[in-house]
């Protein structure tokens, strides 16, 4: 696939040469393999046709827009035409998108090898803290606080399947080591016929899958990047802060760093409107963490073993591996038949044999294994010391370090399973439980009394059959026996979806002592974090919250738990109930009223941001983010938040890419906790943010929900009855039997809206709120844009949606609508509104002005989109006319829609 050099290699600095020539060099290797499995030699031919006439289109040449339509219109007539068309566009930008991704990790070594400072980096953050006058203890105190916890979860954005998702990894390592300038032209011949290979069997296997997605498959799909890729960067993390401590301030510091990093997962935990998520599955996932875990401490054990060969007479052993080598010899003689005679006066690999052995008895579930992971790690410790006594510590002290810091993250359940319940079904079970026929119609404070009741009284439940009641009860058995067979550490917080009120979390706690999981005292160990999602939710979030810590059995319970709180706020359903700027303003003052109701109980804060992938879903650079957020709503430095569909993907599917992205993430937080360059405060600013967000949300909702027929606009001007037969996620595209978009899920809303180039959900409402804040005060809004990282991350973030957006492409799909002309025209309206505020506030003259990687990126897309989309427009319209059966017709749109998502690294 060739490529307009002039014209498009002006596009890229001297920097980006690499990625340049990369490109270059794909985009040939696709037309390989394009001309390769066409038989009839057309489709190479008909893609770069259809490519240079959507570059020639958008230039404004008529004549173009004719060659194209031409072209589209015979490929629609062949059978499988459109289909082979848009696979062939896929194809490149699956390459593409991996040289960019490779690009970074060319870009970090670039700055490694030339001793220079990456912005965003560690290294960057500790010489900031040492501008700031922090010593070298202090520093390290101030990294110490750190905790990352990024969250997996299941949700249907990623449309690649997994099969395709390992060739590209397997391409991605292939492009790193063509970075070996060492290479000799034979090795890269073979590196790039590797490469060939791979684009050649992802191009004979289907993209969709036949079959729905089960949790199971969600389940492996989140592990691969668990055990492949982060188990594997953990020790180099901690290794990069203290390389950074020893740079700056000349020495190591003294004593270990602690664990900072933990990881989760809510598949096979996530039961908010998944009927396939039980108590079973639950066990099922915790077994399967527990095997893959122990699986990879083996693999490395093994690698010790080869390592620590050291016999007795050339090296000396402390006392304490001594002592415990003859009790093994006594107590655990089998387990030594496995060592060769020649290895006995090895002390290390007789000592890890044992270790072993023990190991495989925790995975075959038989007597003799580990009691936990506390044992397992102890042991280790024992050659750990002995090593460091032994003048071992360039023998193998490294390894076995490694080792424990992954020991000490993963525990034996890899990654912790938080659970997830919709707060009405709490409601429905406690009703029957208690017997209670009025009980969901009750007000939320008679319901909070009855339920006080109960836990001061210890009163049981009803013994009534009831399928509902059962599975919940089921689950919280089920925690406990997770609890004791994998750890404490196993088993995350009750999340409770749509929390509104104090019965809410009090529901939680009664369940679970009428399952059992109490202790004798009738104590629960378990942590509950409501969930706040709605715009008003959010607001009334802090009184919730006070009522419930000034209620003393739930402030008792919280103090038994370490007194930490956990409170979970929700991007996606509040953008979806009104817009970009009212969910955002609403999520930051949400954060400052949980900050301010908690402090006076004297309760640690963490909040759990629910953030999507994309921008109307919370999505965005999480520097960004974080330098948006409110005083004190990290606490001492716990970002908690949610990974999930492509995003996994995109921030963790290299080990290079992830170690970039945890370091991006750390920087982000610490720079915020010891407010280096804090953000100003200023009360009048607040005034107009809140102007902007009544406005704002007051025209997304009249749009949105108040105009008759939007319902209908948005299902016939978006693929989003294709989206919904994508085979993607276990869940439900919807909560309830859909009526309107109340009922639709976040995800596939934003997804069809992004297919369909509007990406509405990602800046509608926002220029008129801007527009009524201008007009009360348009000096204080520009300062706002330029000294207000809140601000500045509102417009950045409203900024790149609109740069994907592409209101002549989202003309052709509402072309679709019977009611057009009712709803494009305020849409369009609204859109140049909002461009021309950005663009005025930033002192811009374009849309990204100020970020040239991400408009050069757009703009060498949309070619490539383009022809996807027009054919997508015209596949729903006659799909729809034969009333939307199986068969070609729907593959081809199954494909456009991959490979639109492909194109602009976006779904849902």
């Amino acid at each position: 696939m060739s490529n307009d050099t002039t014209r498009r290699d002006t596009l890229y600095p001297d920097t980006d040469t690499p990625l340049r020539e990369d490109v270059r060099t794909l985009g040939k290797l696709v037309g390989w393999v394009l001309r390769e499995q066409d038989e009839e030699g057309q489709l190479l031919d008909r893609v770069e046709t259809a490519r240079k006439s959507a570059i020639r289109r958008r230039e404004g040449d008529e004549a173009a827009e004719a060659r194209l339509q031409g072209l589209l219109k015979n490929v629609l007539q062949e059978q499988g035409g459109a289909e082979s068309l848009v696979r062939g566009f896929s194809a490149y930008f699956q390459v593409v998108n991996l040289a960019e991704t490779v690009h970074r990790i060319r870009r970090r070594r670039d700055y490694l090898r030339a001793g220079a400072t990456q912005p965003r980096s560690i290294l960057e953050t500790v010489k900031t803290l040492r501008q700031a006058g922090l010593d070298a203890d202090e520093a390290r105190e101030a990294l110490s606080a750190l905790t990352l916890e990024p969250v997996f979860t299941a949700h249907p954005t990623e449309a690649t399947r997994r099969t395709l998702l390992r060739k590209e990894q397997r391409i991605a390592r292939r492009l790193v080591e063509r970075m070996d300038p060492s290479t000799t032209p034979p090795e890269a011949r073979a590196i790039l016929e590797s490469i060939r290979g791979e684009v050649t069997s992802a191009w004979q296997t289907e993209e969709n899958p036949s079959e729905l997605r089960t949790v199971a498959d969600e389940r492996e799909h989140v592990l691969f990047y668990v055990t492949e890729v982060l188990y594997k960067i953990v020790p180099p993390f901690y290794e990069a802060i203290e390389d950074a401590l020893e740079t700056v301030y000349g020495k190591k510091p003294s004593q270990p760093l602690p664990i900072m990093l933990r990881f989760a997962s809510w598949v096979g935990g996530d039961m908010d409107g998944n009927p396939n998520v039980t108590a079973a599955t639950m066990l099922e996932t915790l077994k399967r963490h527990r095997e893959l875990i122990l699986g990879e401490y083996r693999k490395e054990m093994a690698e010790i073993y080869g390592q620590l060969s050291q016999t007795r007479g050339r090296a000396e052993f402390s006392d304490a591996l001594n002592e415990e080598l003859t009790n093994a010899d006594v107590t655990s003689a089998a387990d030594l038949q496995g060592v060769p005679g020649r290895h006995r006066e090895m002390p290390y690999r007789s000592f890890l044999k044992r270790i072993y052995e023990r190991l495989e008895k925790n995975l075959r579930d038989e007597d003799g294994g580990y009691n936990g992971p506390d044992e397992f790690q102890a042991d280790l410790e024992l050659i750990e010391s002995s090593l460091e006594e032994n003048k071992g510590r360039h023998g193998g002290l490294f390894f076995v370090q490694r080792l424990l810091r992954r020991v000490r993250t993963f525990g034996f359940h890899l990654a912790m399973l938080d659970v997830r319940q919709d707060s009405a079904v709490h409601r429905r079970v406690v009703g029957r439980l208690l017997g209670e026929d009025g009980w969901t119609e009750m007000s939320a404070a008679e319901r909070t009394q009855r339920l006080q009741d109960v836990l001061t009284s210890n009163a049981a439940a009803q013994k009534i059959e009831d399928e509902e009641a059962a599975r919940t009860l089921a689950v919280f058995e089920a925690i406990g026996t997770c609890r004791k067979t994998y750890g404490q550490g196993a088993i995350g917080p009750y999340i409770i979806s749509m929390a509104q009120n104090v019965d809410d979390v009090l529901s939680v706690l009664v369940l679970a002592r009428w399952a059992g999981l109490a202790d004798a005292d009738g104590n629960v160990p378990l942590d509950v974090a409501p969930l706040f999602e709605t715009v008003p939710d959010l607001k009334a979030s802090g009184g919730v919250m006070s009522a419930l810590l000034g209620d003393s059995f739930y402030k008792a319970h919280v103090e038994r738990r370490g007194s930490q709180q956990m409170v979970m706020i929700g991007y996606s359903d509040s953008n979806k109930d009104g817009g970009l700027a009212a969910s955002r303003w609403a999520l930051h003052q949400g954060q400052k009223i949980l900050v301010d109701a908690l402090r006076p109980f004297g309760v640690e804060l963490t909040i759990f941001h629910g953030r999507g992938g994309t921008i109307s879903r919370g999505g965005g650079k999480i520097s960004r983010a974080v330098q948006a957020m409110p005083d004190g709503a990290l606490g001492r430095g716990n970002l908690r938040l949610t990974e999930q569909g492509e995003i996994i993907n995109a921030k963790y599917g290299l080990r290079g890419i992830a170690l970039r992205s945890l370091e991006e993430m750390s920087s982000a937080v610490v720079r915020a906790t010891q407010r280096i360059a804090p953000a100003e405060d200023n009360p009048a600013w607040s005034e107009l943010m809140s102007l902007i967000a009544s406005k704002s949300r007051e025209t997304y909702r009249d749009l949105v929900y108040d105009t008759p027929g939007f319902f209908q606009y948005f299902r016939q001007a978006t693929p989003i009855d294709v989206i919904e037969r994508l085979r993607i996620g276990s869940r439900p595209p919807s909560r309830r039997a859909q009526k309107g978009i109340g009922d639709l899920r976040a995800i596939p809303w934003v997804f069809a809206w992004t297919q369909s180039r509007h990406i509405l959900p990602g800046w509608y409402g926002l220029g008129s709120g801007l527009q009524a804040a201008m007009e009360k005060d348009g000096e204080a809004v520009e300062q706002m844009a330029r000294c207000w990282p809140f601000m500045r991350a509102l417009l950045d973030d409203a900024e790149m949606v609109l740069a994907k957006a592409d209101l002549g492409i989202a003309e052709r799909y509402a072309e679709l609508a019977d009611n057009r002309d009712e709803i494009f025209p305020r849409i369009r309206e609204e859109f140049e509104r909002t461009v021309d505020l950005i663009i005025q506030l930033k002192g811009n003259q374009a849309l990204l002005d100020d970020d040239p990687v991400l408009s050069r990126s757009i703009l060498l897309r949309n070619p490539y989109i383009d022809p996807m989309s027009l054919l997508q427009i015209e596949l729903l319209r006659r799909w729809r006319a034969e009333g939307s059966p199986e068969g070609d017709l729907q593959r081809a749109l199954m494909a456009t829609v991959n490979g639109i998502a492909q194109g602009l690294k976006n779904t849902g």
